[in-house]
């Protein structure tokens, strides 16, 4: 029996025996226990209870014919897949090992309830040393916090943490988007028809902060520089797809109004006849 194969299955997690045992049933093809054993060199009694172990693992499988048990091993392939297996377990686990050790940080979760809760959540972005990146509702903020424009938006502002921002294009929005200058901010507007979000989310330094304004007032901080980055960047694609449904909605305005004369010829043909008839009378009034 090569040596090497039995190298090989001991470094897949196999034991000596069990490598042997599985190498003489791949030779050995469909055979009862006592011919496996012979061809392993170990006893019939071991072979039998390491048979017993493949197939639990899925590396052996038996029928019984004439009251003998016949026994046969699976492809090699089965032995990959074991592998593998084994593998993404580890790769799997690999972030909590390194957490062990130190290497690694794993994501801080804070979670706040109450509109005392949702204060503190805001109190913690005053901190910001980075501009602060929202989508936000202004509505429903306002609607649950009434002096949220004196008691957050005013300290942000006097505190110079700009604030650029993905709101909706309603009543609420429209308004805040107006005092973006006096407020230290800058806001894109979308059509809460295609876009409708209820809750906010404020991404600034190495956090996000996810507020829920329906049913219950419920909100958390993540502290993690790989989501908050992952953030930014998703942020990124948003405020710039914001500029270009901007740029269109101004487009389709102007082309509107440049339209509305040839959509009322009538109009145009009673101004005309209008301003013939004015020139009529004035020649009149010269005799």
């Amino acid at each position: 029996m090569e040596k090497e194969l039995i190298q090989i299955l001991i470094s897949l997690g196999l034991t000596d025996k069990e490598s042997k045992v599985y190498l003489a049933a791949t030779e050995s093809g469909t055979s009862p226990v006592s011919q496996i054993a012979q061809k392993a060199g170990i006893n019939r009694v071991t072979t039998y209870d390491i048979l017993e172990k493949l197939k639990q693992r899925g590396l052996i499988s038996h029928f019984t014919k004439k009251q003998i048990k016949y026994f046969v091993a699976t492809k090699p392939e089965t032995l990959l897949e074991e592998f593998e297996k084994r593998t993404n377990s580890l790769r799997v686990a690999l972030p909590k090992l390194k957490r062990l050790t130190g290497e690694t940080a794993h994501p801080r979760v804070r979670y706040f309830e109450g509109i005392e809760g949702i204060k503190a959540i805001y109190a913690d972005t005053l901190s910001s040393k980075t501009e602060i990146l929202n989508y936000s509702n202004s509505l429903e903020i306002r609607k649950n916090w009434p002096s949220y424009d004196t008691e957050y938006v005013e300290k942000r502002a006097k505190k110079q943490i700009f604030l650029k921002g993905i709101c909706q294009n309603d009543e609420y929005g429209k308004k805040v988007h107006e005092l973006d200058k006096k407020n230290f901010r800058e806001m894109r507007i979308l059509d809460p028809s295609q876009f409708d979000f209820t809750n906010e989310i404020n991404i600034y330094d190495d956090k996000v902060a996810i507020i829920s304004f329906k049913d219950e007032l419920i909100g958390m901080i993540i502290e993690s520089a790989e989501i908050a980055n992952s953030q930014r960047t998703i942020f990124d694609m948003c405020w710039k797809f914001a500029k270009i449904l901007g740029e269109v909605e101004k487009s389709k305005d102007i082309k509107t109004k440049l339209l509305e004369p040839i959509k009322n010829p009538k109009n145009l043909i009673a101004d005309r006849e209008e301003t013939a008839e004015d020139i009529y009378r004035k020649n009149l009034s010269l005799f």
